[in-house]
């Protein structure tokens, strides 16, 4: 099971580095958030969670760490402010410049003769 989440892990990692390095905006957006999805899973496995103990003191005999659930919640919130930040500024800069490139420019395949 370690193996399997690993590999996830790494796959959300490496399609998002991939997306960061696109030239166009909205695959830079999807790739920031395969990043926090990724991080986000990172931080929630590194917990262990234990299936059979309740994540409130008293309740049964042992309890689940609720730190990682708490700094995941909250990378949730800040990975959603983020996101819509940078769609906004994406789109400003789309009726902006005209174009989504990120420096931008326009290509030249892209102009219509």
């Amino acid at each position: 099971m370690e193996v399997l989440v690993a590999v996830v892990i790494a796959v959300l990692t490496s399609c998002g580095v991939y997306l960061l390095l696109r030239g166009r905006t909205f695959p830079i957006i999807l790739g920031l958030t395969l990043l926090t999805y990724a991080v986000n899973l990172f931080i929630f496995v590194s917990g262990r969670l234990n299936p059979g103990q309740s994540t409130i003191i008293g309740v049964g005999e042992g309890y689940t760490d609720p730190l990682p659930q708490a700094l995941v919640l909250t990378a949730i919130v800040i990975s959603f402010a983020m996101t819509a930040f940078v769609m906004v500024l994406a789109l400003r800069a789309r009726a902006e410049l005209g174009n989504d490139h990120v420096d931008g420019r326009i290509k030249v395949e892209d102009v219509k003769p």
